[in-house]
C-alpha cells in the first residue's frame, strides 16, 4: 500500500533523476500529530537525525518540536548549528578526543556503559562546572525483545546496546538524572505498553532515583492507524507514577509518507525474465532494502504477476544483488520512462553511498498544496572524489 499519497498526483519528469522528493505538507501534517502528543501527555519529542537530518527544514520542525536527538558528536554539531531546541545525545561508545565539544553543545548526554561513565568523570566534571545545566543518563537494555528482525533488535542476546539490570549493582548513580531506553523498530503502541511493564517492574528501584525517561525511537506515532489517545495515556500515567520527564525521539514517524526516490529506467535486458536497469541502487540509495531485507512498493506497480508486464529492477552497480525487488505493469517499461520509490524520506536519504562512483541522488522539496518544486542540492563529481585521498 502507498504511504506518500500526496505524491499520487506528482510528475516525476519535473525534477533530475535520481531524486529524493519531500512534501513539505506531508511533513507538516506528521509534525501537527507529534505536537499533539507533546501537547496533551506533557512529554518532550526531539526528531532523530539518525532516521532524517535534512536542516533546509529545521525552521519547521523547530515550530511543532523540542529539539533533536544525535548519535554521535557530527549530528550534534548539526542539531546545534542548524535546529532549534535541545539536543540529546548517545553514541555506543564515546572518543576521549570528541566527548569535550560533544558535551558542550549536548543538554543531554546518555552513556552506553558504566565503564565510560566513570572513565570519563575528569571531562564529564569539567563540563559540568562549564555548563551546570548539563544532564546525564544511561541507556538500559531492558531485555525484553519486541522487534521482528534480529539486526534492528537492540534487545537480542548479548546486545551491545545498553546496560542491563544486573550491571547496576553497586552503582550509586551520582550525577545519572535519567535513563534512556530503545527497543522498538516501527511498532506499533502495545509493544511499547509491554515494554514499560517489564521496566517499571525490573527497574523500579532506579526509575525513584532519576528525573527524566527516554522512551527512544521506533514509534510509529504518524501512522494512520496508530493509537495516538492511548499513548497519550499511558505516558501521562507513567510521568506521575514516576514523578519524571517523559521524551520520546520518533525519526521515521516524523516524515512517514513524505517523500519519493524518482529513479529513470536505463536499459531493458533480459535474463530467464524481463530485467530493467535503473540510474539508481539498492545498494547505495535504498540499503535497507539489503539490509531489513524489504520489497519497496512504487508508484502504479504492483507484485510479480499480479499485472500484465513483469520485470526485476535493479541498480547500476556491479553488486550482483543491487535488485529492488520485481514487480508488474499494466504497460511495458520504457527506456527514459520514470519510477518513483514511495516512503524514502527515512532512513535512505541519510545512508546514501557514492559505491562504483554511482551518483548521489538530488534533493527536492515539493509543495503538494502550492505545487512548488525547490532544488535544494546537486551532487556531482567532487561530492564522490572529496571522500577519498
Amino acid at each position: 500500500m502507498i504511504k506518500s499519497k500526496t505524491f499520487q498526483k506528482f510528475d516525476p519528469s519535473r525534477v533530475p533523476s535520481p531524486c529524493f522528493v519531500i512534501d513539505e505538507v506531508a511533513v507538516e501534517k506528521n509534525l501537527r500529530v507529534l505536537q499533539r502528543v507533546q501537547r496533551e501527555s506533557g512529554a518532550k519529542v526531539l526528531l532523530a537525525l539518525k532516521a532524517f537530518s535534512m536542516f533546509s527544514l529545521a525552521p519547521l520542525f523547530d515550530r511543532y518540536l523540542s529539539g533533536v536527538c544525535a548519535s554521535g558528536l557530527f549530528e550534534a554539531r548539526l542539531g546545534y548549528t542548524e535546529f532549534g531546541g535541545q539536543v540529546h545525545t548517545f553514541c555506543a561508545a564515546y572518543k576521549e578526543d570528541e566527548l569535550p565539544e560533544i558535551l558542550s553543545i549536548s543538554d543531554h548526554v546518555v552513556f552506553n556503559s558504566f565503564s565510560q561513565w566513570h572513565r570519563f568523570q575528569t571531562i564529564i566534571q569539567d563540563a559540568k562546572h562549564q555548563r551546570p545545566e548539563l544532564q546525564f543518563g544511561v541507556r538500559i537494555n531492558p531485555q525484553h525483545s519486541e522487534a521482528d528482525v534480529p539486526m534492528y533488535d537492540p534487545c537480542a542476546e548479548g546486545s551491545r546496546l545498553g546496560i542491563p539490570k544486573s550491571e547496576f549493582a553497586g552503582e550509586h548513580l551520582k550525577g545519572i538524572s535519567g535513563l534512556h531506553f530503545h527497543t522498538l523498530c516501527e511498532q506499533d503502541f502495545e509493544p511499547l505498553s509491554r515494554t514499560l511493564d517489564v521496566i517499571e517492574e525490573n527497574f523500579a528501584d532506579v526509575l525513584k532515583k532519576v528525573e527524566w525517561v527516554n522512551f527512544g525511537g521506533g514509534h510509529h506515532i504518524t501512522r494512520d492507524d496508530y493509537p495516538v489517545d492511548e499513548l497519550i495515556k499511558r505516558i501521562v500515567a507513567f510521568q506521575k507514577k514516576h514523578s519524571v520527564q517523559v521524551y520520546l525521539e520518533p525519526g521515521e514517524a516524523a516524515v512517514l509518507g513524505a517523500g519519493v526516490l524518482v529513479a529513470e529506467v536505463l536499459d531493458l535486458t533480459y535474463n530467464q525474465m524481463e530485467l530493467a536497469i535503473l540510474d539508481t541502487s539498492a545498494t547505495c540509495h535504498m540499503p535497507d532494502i539489503l539490509e531489513m531485507p524489504y520489497r519497496p512498493e512504487i508508484f502504479r506497480a504492483a507484485e510479480k504477476g499480479q499485472k500484465t508486464y513483469s520485470y526485476r529492477l535493479g541498480g547500476q552497480t556491479c553488486l550482483a544483488g543491487d535488485v529492488m525487488g520485481d514487480y508488474s505493469f499494466e504497460k511495458p517499461l520504457q527506456l527514459g520512462q520514470r519510477l518513483m520509490f514511495d516512503d524514502m524520506a527515512h532512513y535512505s536519504m541519510v545512508k546514501t553511498t557514492t559505491f562504483n562512483g554511482i551518483a548521489l541522488p538530488t534533493i527536492a522539496l515539493w509543495n503538494s498544496d502550492t505545487d512548488q518544486i525547490k532544488i535544494i542540492k546537486q551532487f556531482g563529481y567532487d561530492d564522490f572524489k572529496d571522500r577519498l585521498s
